[in-house]
């Protein structure tokens, strides 16, 4: 009993620290606005997925994440004969009725509207019911799928079922939709993967650059939540905690991806998750050296992998270097005289702005 009531009281106090984990902001953003994290592709039982919509609610919320979309498949259905439901409006139903009136986190309707390729799958999140996108041919799902004002997003588009080579590419259907503004949105990064193709096609076409888990087992077992691991994530930067201001900033593409250890997205958006969360604090010298002293700080959960890129070298340090998440270091940097203030640029090696391209920034130190 003894050795019960120890495990017991470990639990929960793994479990209040998880929770007091999940209430931190993922990212700082600039007064008046924030970087809110989001999942728009998850499943449940009610198409392929191995839990109960009530599993994905209550992950999401030990997570901390701001707002998750279920989309199940519309026409695939393995568990039809086990959980018989005419309504693909089921399962965000019984998600939505699991949060509290205060609840932060927040849940919206979807759906996946499966096809080969082309198009793939296509995922409609924002939907008002799932049941008028069940057509014969696709196109006419995506077009009802507009019509009810979803963004609309092609899902994995480098998926090796689909593409044995592992590269997205376009097909004319695909052209159609972007033509007449019927796709919005594109995976760059799918559970485990990342596709660079799949980034130059957004950056070429304007479509919103969407990570997502497409998770279908537990996202414990999918990405060692309880190891510091984290879900691929989509933050939507907003000026309101609202479904209605996330909807809005994902049609205007101000998005970044969180996958492993990369930030991704266009150099706009990662420029400015930059700006909000890596801080330079004032020049300091000791009285007789002309080294300059500079602490510099993380605020977000992501380690920043910086490379110097300018002429000073560094005291303590090479000119590769990291700074974890939520922490602050301290840069020598050996200015030969002493100096009120100095640029440093960098280009952070995990910002991803673009194929095998990086941000370069350039911080004032003063």
């Amino acid at each position: 009993m003894v050795i019960h009531k120890t495990i017991y009281s470990i639990f929960f106090a793994l479990l209040g620290m998880s929770m007091l984990v999940a209430q931190d902001r993922f990212f700082e953003a600039e007064e008046g606005f924030f970087w809110m994290s989001t999942d728009l592709h998850i499943h449940t039982v009610f198409s392929d997925g191995e839990v109960w919509p009530s599993i994905r609610v209550k992950e999401a919320q030990r997570e901390g994440l701001d707002l998750i979309a279920m989309t199940e498949h519309l026409e695939y259905q393995p568990h039809a004969e086990d959980i018989p439901h005419p309504d693909r409006n089921r399962s965000f139903s019984i998600a939505s009725q699991m949060l509290g009136e205060n609840d932060p986190l927040q849940v919206i309707n979807g759906s996946e509207i499966t096809r080969e390729m082309p198009p793939g799958h296509i995922n409609a999140v924002f939907i008002k019911d799932a049941n008028k996108l069940l057509h014969k041919d696709s196109l006419t799902g995506i077009q009802q799928a507009n019509k009810q004002g979803a963004f609309v997003f092609w899902n994995h588009p480098n998926w090796d079922a689909h593409r044995p080579d592992g590269i997205a590419r376009l097909e004319p259907f695909h052209e159609y939709l972007i033509a007449n503004k019927l796709l919005h949105g594109i995976e760059v990064v799918n559970e485990t993967t990342f596709s660079e193709e799949a980034l130059q096609i957004a950056l070429d076409n304007k479509l919103t650059i969407l990570g997502t888990s497409d998770i279908h087992g537990l996202t414990d077992w999918a990405h060692q939540i309880g190891s510091g691991g984290h879900r691929p994530m989509t933050f939507v930067k907003v000026s309101q905690q609202t479904p209605a201001a996330v909807k809005e900033a994902l049609f205007q593409g101000k998005t970044v991806v969180w996958y492993d250890d990369l930030i991704i997205g266009r150099e706009e958006s990662i420029k400015q998750i930059v700006k909000d969360n890596i801080h330079f604090g004032s020049p300091k010298y000791d009285e007789d050296k002309t080294i300059l002293n500079v602490e510099v700080t993380n605020k977000s959960n992501v380690p920043f992998q910086m490379e110097y890129l300018g002429d000073f070298s560094f005291h303590k340090r090479t000119t590769v270097f990291s700074i974890p998440p939520k922490t602050t270091i301290t840069l020598q940097v050996k200015t030969k005289i002493k100096k009120k203030s100095i640029d440093l640029p960098f280009k952070i090696l995990n910002a991803v702005i673009g194929p095998k391209e990086y941000l370069k920034h350039q911080f004032l130190v003063k």
